[in-house]
């Protein structure tokens, strides 16, 4: 299976859009939006913020399958 490195959050707040290079081998709890500088989380039951927010889930997910 490839792994596809990049995904692109979207801020919940503001809107604001950015595409990210995922670590590979770790969940990212926490990122600061460029835009309005909220501090995103991983929404309950979802492991990172690339779950939560972005268009592509974290490496760990996409392994899983």
């Amino acid at each position: 299976m490839t792994i596809k490195p990049e995904s692109t959050l979207t801020c919940p707040k503001c809107g604001k859009q950015e595409t990210l290079t995922m670590p590979t081998d770790a969940c990212q709890f926490f990122h600061q939006c460029s835009g309005c500088k909220e501090v995103l989380r991983p929404s309950p039951g979802d492991c990172c913020v690339f779950c939560s927010y972005g268009d592509v889930p974290c490496p760990p997910i996409q392994l899983a399958g």
